[in-house]
C-alpha cells in the first residue's frame, strides 16, 4: 500500500530553520528497507536507505533503472561525506562550502563501503547537500544520506501536478509519498519537475569535469575556482 502524506507551508518549503517531523511508523519502514517519494529543491526525488540492500532493489523495481547506473545520494549536512568517500580534492571543499546547500553534485571517490548499487558498480559516488529540509531530515534520520535519484518511471519526465499524479504512478512500487507542491509554485523549491535537476560535476584532483548541467551554470563554478 502507498501512503500520502501532504506537507504542510512549513514543512515543504526551503528554510534551512524548518524542522520536519515524520511518523515514526514512516521513518521505521524504511530503515527496514522501504522506498519514500519526497520533494528537493529541484526534482521529486526516490528515496531509500543506501545502506539497505533491501531499500536499494526496491527502488530499481520502483524506477525501473539499469543497475549499471549510479545513484546519487543526498546528505543531511556536509560533515556526511567523510562517510561516503575516501577522498575530498581542496577544490571540491572549496565548492562544497560555497555551493552547498544547493543545486551541485559533486562526484568524488567513493568509500570501499558504499554499496555497489549506489556507485554502480563503478569508483565514485555522487553527493550533494540539498537547499530542502526535507530531504535533508530524511538522511539524518536514515544513514546520514538518501537516495536521491529523480522520481520517474524510464520514459516518464517526472513533471509531476498533483499528489494523485504521483500516486497512480507508483502505486504500490513505494511505501510512502510526501507531497509539497507542483508546478503552480517555485520549481526550485517544491520539486515539481520544471526543473533541470542539479548540475553534477566530477572532480579529477582538482579540476572539475561536467557531467550535467542543471540548475547550478557551470560557468559559476569555474569562476569561483579560478578566484583562487
Amino acid at each position: 500500500m502507498t501512503r500520502l502524506i501532504l506537507l504542510d507551508a512549513d514543512r515543504a518549503n526551503g528554510s534551512t530553520t524548518s524542522k520536519p517531523r515524520f511518523p515514526d511508523e514512516m521513518i521505521a519502514s524504511l530503515r527496514a528497507g522501504g522506498a519514500v517519494i519526497f520533494p528537493t529543491d529541484t526534482l521529486y526525488g526516490l528515496g531509500v536507505d543506501p545502506c539497505s540492500e533491501t531499500g536499494l532493489d526496491r527502488l530499481f523495481a520502483a524506477k525501473g533503472r539499469d543497475r549499471g547506473k549510479p545513484i546519487p545520494l543526498l546528505l543531511s549536512e556536509g560533515g556526511q561525506v567523510g562517510r561516503w568517500t575516501r577522498h575530498v580534492p581542496p577544490a571540491a571543499s572549496r565548492l562544497m562550502d560555497r555551493f552547498w546547500p544547493g543545486a551541485l553534485t559533486l562526484v568524488l571517490p567513493a568509500d570501499p563501503g558504499v554499496h555497489p548499487s549506489v556507485t554502480g558498480g563503478g569508483d565514485t559516488v555522487g553527493l550533494r547537500v540539498p537547499d530542502h529540509p526535507v530531504p535533508r531530515a530524511l538522511a539524518a534520520l536514515l544513514s546520514g544520506a538518501i537516495t536521491g535519484t529523480s522520481a520517474n518511471r524510464s520514459g516518464n519526465p517526472g513533471a509531476w501536478r498533483s499528489a494523485e499524479e504521483i500516486v497512480q504512478e507508483f502505486t504500490g512500487a513505494v511505501d510512502w509519498v510526501l507531497w509539497g507542491g507542483g508546478a503552480a509554485g517555485d520549481a526550485r523549491r517544491d520539486g515539481a519537475g520544471n526543473s533541470p535537476g542539479s548540475t553534477v560535476v566530477r572532480m579529477i584532483d582538482d579540476r572539475p569535469v561536467l557531467l550535467r548541467e542543471g540548475v547550478l551554470p557551470f560557468h559559476d563554478i569555474i569562476e569561483f575556482l579560478q578566484r583562487g
